[in-house]
C-alpha cells in the first residue's frame, strides 16, 4: 500500500460527501422513517436513539463520531484501491474512481452485510442501507478519481 499516494483533501472532500449523501438519504422526509421500521423500531424515529432510553448505550456524540471515523476509514481505503485499479488500468480518471468504488460495493460491502442482515430477517432495511452504500462508494471513488 502507498499511503504517499493518498490525496488527503480528496479524503476530506470524501468524508464530507458521505455525511451529506447519507444525511439526505436518511433524512426525517426521505427513508429514515422506513429504515426505522425496517429495523425493528418502534415509536417516533430518532436519530442515533436516546442514550437515556433503557438499552441504549450510544450517545449522539458517539454516534456521530463513529460516523465520522467510518467515512474516514473508508475514504482512505478509497484511495488507496482507486489509485491501484488506475496503476493497472491505464490511470486514474472519474470514470476508474466511481468503478472502483462500485466494485468495492458490490463485492464487500453489499455482501457483508446481506449477511447479517438475512439472519436478522431484515432484507428492506439492507436494501435502504445498500442504497445508501451504493451512492456514498460510486461518489467517493469519483471524488478521489478526479482529485487523485
Amino acid at each position: 500500500m502507498d499511503f504517499s499516494s493518498i490525496n488527503w483533501l480528496a479524503v476530506l472532500f470524501c468524508v464530507l460527501a458521505s455525511m451529506v449523501i447519507g444525511g439526505i438519504w436518511f433524512g426525517p422526509k426521505t427513508f429514515f422513517p422506513a429504515w426505522w421500521q425496517a429495523v425493528g423500531k418502534s415509536g417516533e424515529p430518532t436519530m442515533g436513539g436516546d442514550a437515556s432510553a433503557p438499552g441504549s448505550s450510544l450517545g449522539m456524540g458517539m454516534v456521530w463520531g463513529g460516523i465520522v471515523f467510518a467515512a474516514f476509514i473508508q475514504a482512505v481505503f478509497m484511495s488507496l484501491v482507486v489509485h491501484a485499479m488506475g496503476g493497472i488500468s491505464g490511470g486514474v480518471t472519474l470514470a476508474s474512481g466511481a468503478l472502483t468504488g462500485f466494485l468495492l460495493w458490490l463485492g464487500f460491502v453489499a455482501p457483508s452485510s446481506l449477511t447479517n442482515k438475512l439472519f436478522a430477517d431484515r432484507i428492506k432495511a439492507w436494501v435502504l442501507e445498500q442504497g445508501n452504500h451504493l451512492i456514498t462508494f460510486v461518489v467517493m471513488g469519483a471524488i478521489v478519481g478526479v482529485m487523485g
